[in-house]
C-alpha cells in the first residue's frame, strides 16, 4: 500500500500543472492533501476556495497536522473565501482590501476573469522579503465559475494565463479540481475539462465504484502522466489504484488486494 503523501512527493515537479478530476465521488480529499503537502514544504500558496469556507478547510487541515490560521498570518497562505466574496457582492459590500473583489465579473457582467487572475498574480508574485519556496496555485473547484456565469472560454483563458505566471515566470505549480461526469449534459463543463486533460501535464482522476459502496474500497485512482506532452512518439503512463480514505491519511492499493479480497 501506498499513502497520498508519498505519491505526491514522488510526482510533484516545478512548473507544472496538475488537474484534479473526479466522476461519481468527491475528490475534495485531494486538494486538503496537496494544501497540507505545499504548505509543509514551505511553499507560498494562494488557494482560491470557491466551494468551502475558510472554517472548513482549517477543520480539516488541523487533522492532517497544518494550522491553516497561523500560514495566513505569516504570509504564507493566501486564502480567497469565494462564498464570501460572492455574498459580499451581491450586498454591495466593499473588499476590505480597498480593491476590486477578484470575483468582480458578477457584478459587472464581465465575461473574462481578469480580476481574478490579476489577484492570483499579485499573491504570488514574490516580495523583496519573501523567502517561501515556489509558489502555488490551488483552486477547488474550477467548475464553480461556470456555475457562477463565466464563460468556458473566459475559464479556460484564465487558467492559461495563470500558467504563464505561475508555472513558467515563476516556476510555480498549479493544482486545480474539476467536477466531471461523461453522460453529462452539462456541455459547457464537459469542453473545460476536456480542454485541461489535453494540457495538464500530471491527471489524477478519482471515480466512484461502478458497483456501489464498499467499507474497505472508497474508490479508484488513476494516475496520468503526460509524457506525450514532451515526447510526441510517447504515449502517457497510466498508473491505477484502489483508495480508502482515513480519518488522517489515504491509502492506496492494486486493484483486488483490498483487505475486503484478502
Amino acid at each position: 500500500t501506498l499513502s497520498l503523501a508519498s505519491i505526491i512527493l514522488l510526482l510533484v515537479f516545478q512548473g507544472k500543472f496538475t488537474l484534479l478530476r473526479d466522476t461519481r465521488t468527491d475528490g475534495s480529499f485531494l486538494v486538503h492533501h496537496f494544501l497540507s503537502f505545499y504548505l509543509r514544504a514551505g511553499c507560498k500558496v494562494c488557494f482560491v476556495a470557491l466551494l468551502q469556507s475558510f472554517s472548513h478547510y482549517n477543520i480539516v487541515a488541523q487533522k492532517l497536522g497544518v494550522s491553516l490560521t497561523a500560514a495566513k498570518e505569516r504570509g504564507q497562505l493566501i486564502f480567497l473565501e469565494g462564498l464570501k466574496s460572492c455574498l459580499d457582492l451581491l450586498f454591495g459590500e466593499k473588499e476590505q482590501s480597498g480593491q476590486p473583489s477578484p470575483l468582480q465579473f458578477l457584478s459587472e457582467g464581465a465575461s473574462d476573469l481578469k480580476a481574478l487572475f490579476d489577484f492570483v498574480r499579485m499573491s504570488l508574485t514574490p516580495a523583496g522579503s519573501d523567502s517561501w519556496k515556489g509558489p502555488v496555485l490551488l483552486v477547488d473547484d474550477l467548475s464553480v465559475l461556470l456555475s457562477l456565469g463565466a464563460a468556458p472560454v473566459a475559464v479556460l483563458d484564465f487558467i492559461h494565463y495563470c500558467r504563464v505566471v505561475v508555472c513558467s515566470q515563476l516556476k510555480g505549480n498549479i493544482v486545480v479540481l474539476v467536477h466531471s461526469n461523461e453522460d453529462s449534459e452539462d456541455e459547457e463543463n464537459e469542453l473545460v475539462v476536456n480542454s485541461l486533460c489535453h494540457h495538464s501535464d500530471l491527471i489524477l482522476w478519482v471515480e466512484g465504484l461502478a458497483t456501489g459502496f464498499c467499507k474497505d474500497v472508497h474508490g479508484q485512482i488513476k494516475i496520468i502522466r503526460r509524457v506525450s506532452l514532451e515526447l510526441t512518439a510517447e504515449k502517457d503512463l497510466v498508473q491505477v489504484y484502489q483508495y480508502k480514505i482515513q480519518d488522517k491519511n489515504v491509502t492506496f492499493f492494486a486493484r483486488g488486494l483490498s483487505a475486503a479480497v484478502l
